[in-house]
């Protein structure tokens, strides 16, 4: 097995940032990891992975983490676990960006991010490109973002 050094770029979506630094290519599927920062009142609407278990890893700033019915802050240092089949999102609380490590399993949604980027999609504008390309990464969304309405 050869190590290979993960040189994606970093692309922007809706004030955010993401970084693949380990991809699945690099784990034959077994996972992903990515760098987000995220800015201030930032967060994806409730969803549900299907697919993959997601961890988030806290390295600096805050967020409020919603997951099945319960609200949570975190800030650096925080890991939280979001399993797979289960309600769940964020918002970034503060006065600061949130930056936190990403890290799926089994990997491959990551994709998901760079295609919303290229394509330029806003939310709820282009909330129909949102949900097919969502759909095709077994990601459902169930309600709108945290602090909405």
């Amino acid at each position: 097995m050869n190590v290979q050094v993960s040189k994606q770029p970093r692309v922007e979506w809706l004030g955010a940032s993401y970084q693949t630094i380990l991809s699945t290519d690099q784990t034959g599927g077994a996972m992903s990891i990515i760098d987000s920062v995220s800015p201030v009142n930032s967060g994806p609407p409730l969803h549900v992975h299907d697919g993959e278990d997601e961890i988030f890893y806290i390295l600096s700033g805050e967020m409020e983490v919603y997951l099945d019915g319960k609200l949570t802050v975190a800030g650096p240092g925080s890991a939280i676990f979001l399993p797979r089949g289960v309600e769940h999102s964020f918002r970034v609380i503060g006065e600061n960006p949130c930056r936190h490590l990403v890290i799926l399993t089994p990997g491959g949604f990551e994709g998901f991010f760079s295609e919303m980027a290229q394509a330029h999609c806003r939310i709820p504008e282009d909330m129909e490109k949102v949900v097919s390309t969502a759909q095709t990464y077994n990601l459902s969304f169930t309600g709108p973002p945290l602090g909405a309405g």
